[in-house]
C-alpha cells in the first residue's frame, strides 16, 4: 500500500494498543515510524532494475525478522522515553505496528515476501489497489478525531495529554471500518471470479491462469487478465454491471500476444526467470525497435504499464543485455481516469486503448 495508509495504520494500532499507557503523540508517533520503517528498502540498489523490483519487500517485509527487530526496537523508544515499566506493551504495540505493514501489502497484487527466510513466495490477494482512499480515509479520521480529543492527565506532578474515551472510540472505529474494507474486497474479488470464470467458460476460452485486480482508486471495476496459450486476454466488469433480464453477464476481451517463442529463445537468463516466477506467469514479451521487452501484466492496464523491462538484444538471435533496463511508461491519465469513472458506474464503453485513441 501507499506510505500514507502504512503510516495510518501503523499509528492507529500502536494508540489502539497502547491506549491510556503513554502520552498519546508519543503512540501515534511511533506507530508511524513502525509503519514507514518496512518500506526503506526501496532505498537498497539490488544491482538492476528487475532484482530492485522482486527484492522489495523482501527481508524488511518479513513475519520473522519483523519480529526479531521489533525487540530491540521497543526497547529503544521504552528507554528514550523513560518508560521502562511499559516496554512490554511497547513492545507489544510497536510489533503489531511493524507486521501489519506486510500484512497490508499482501492484500495489494504486488507480492510480498512474508514467510522469508522459510520461503520466498511472493504472497499477493490482489483485491485492493495500492491506492485506495476508502482504506485509508476511516484511519485518518480516527487518528485525527483522537488527537483533537486529548484529554489533560496529571501523573506524578506532571500534566500529559492522553487517550480520552471518545478517542479510544474514534480510533477503533477507525480499524473496524478499513478492515471491513479490506474484507469487502476480498468478498467483492471472490464474485468478480465467479463472473470471469463462467464468462470464459461460455466464450469457449481456456485459461490456465486468471488474474481478477481492482482498477485504480476503488473496488467497484475490476480487471481480469487471462493467460490462454500465446495469448493474454483482458477484460472489465464493473459491480454495477447489469444484463438483460433473464440473461447472463457478458464480458467482452480484448486479446494480446504473449510472445511465448521469445520466452523460448530467453530461457537461459536469469532475471527473465525472476521475472517470470515473481509475476507468477503473468507477463509478456515483445520486439519494440530491436529491443525484447518484458512486461509484468499484473500492474497497470493495456497498453500501459508500470513494470516493464529491456532484457534483451535483437541480433540473428536475442543478445541479452548485461543489465535488464527499466522501460518508462507515461501513464495517460487524461483518458484513463474519465474511462474507469465511467466504466465503473456500469457503461458500456470501448476498450481502454480504444477510448483514448477516439479521445485524441
Amino acid at each position: 500500500m501507499d506510505s500514507l495508509s502504512q503510516i495510518a495504520l501503523g499509528s492507529a494500532v500502536t494508540i489502539a494498543t497502547m491506549g491510556k499507557r503513554t502520552a498519546l503523540w508519543k503512540a501515534a508517533l511511533w506507530g508511524a515510524v513502525a509503519g514507514t520503517l518496512p518500506d526503506l528498502d526501496v532505498f537498497i540498489d539490488h544491482g538492476n532494475a528487475i532484482r530492485n523490483m522482486v527484492l522489495h519487500r523482501a527481508q524488511t517485509h518479513s513475519l520473522f525478522w519483523l519480529t526479531l527487530f521489533s525487540l530491540p526496537f521497543a526497547a529503544a523508544v521504552a528507554k528514550l522515553h523513560r518508560e521502562w515499566g511499559q516496554w512490554r506493551r511497547w513492545w507489544l504495540a510497536l510489533w503489531l505496528g511493524l507486521i501489519t505493514h506486510p500484512l497490508l501489502d499482501a492484500m495489494t497484487v504486488y507480492g510480498t515476501q512474508l514467510a522469508l527466510p522459510f520461503t520466498n513466495y511472493p504472497y499477493a490477494v490482489g483485491s485492493v489497489f495500492i491506492i485506495d482512499p476508502l482504506y485509508t480515509l476511516p484511519l485518518l479520521l480516527g487518528i485525527g478525531w483522537a488527537l483533537a480529543r486529548r484529554e489533560k492527565v496529571s501523573i506524578n506532578g506532571q500534566e500529559h495529554r492522553m487517550l480520552s474515551r471518545e478517542g479510544t472510540i474514534a480510533n477503533t472505529l477507525g480499524l473496524l471500518l478499513s478492515s471491513a474494507y479490506l474484507l469487502w474486497g476480498v468478498s467483492a474479488q471472490q464474485r468478480v471470479s465467479q463472473i470471469a470464470d463462467l464468462a470464459l467458460v461460455s466464450q469457449g476460452i481456456t485459461a490456465q491462469s486468471v488474474l481478477i485486480t481492482p482498477t485504480p482508486f476503488n473496488s467497484i471495476l475490476w480487471r481480469i487478465v487471462a493467460v490462454a496459450g500465446d495469448e493474454y486476454l483482458e477484460g472489465y466488469y464493473s459491480l454495477l454491471d447489469q444484463a438483460p433480464e433473464g440473461q447472463q453477464i457478458s464480458l467482452a476481451f480484448a486479446r494480446f500476444p504473449r510472445g511465448n517463442a521469445l520466452a523460448a529463445e530467453l530461457h537461459g537468463s536469469e532475471e527473465v526467470q525472476r521475472l517470470r516466477s515473481f509475476s507468477k506467469g503473468f507477463y509478456a514479451l515483445r520486439e519494440e525497435a530491436g529491443r525484447v521487452l518484458m512486461t509484468d501484466l499484473r500492474m497497470g492496464q493495456e497498453p500501459n504499464y508500470i513494470f516493464s523491462f529491456a532484457v534483451a538484444q535483437r541480433h540473428s538471435a536475442p543478445v541479452l543485455l548485461a543489465q535488464p533496463e527499466q522501460i518508462g511508461t507515461r501513464i495517460n491519465f487524461k483518458c484513463g481516469l474519465p474511462w474507469i469513472w465511467q466504466r465503473m458506474w456500469g457503461k458500456t464503453l470501448l476498450s481502454p486503448i480504444q477510448f483514448c485513441a477516439n479521445s485524441s
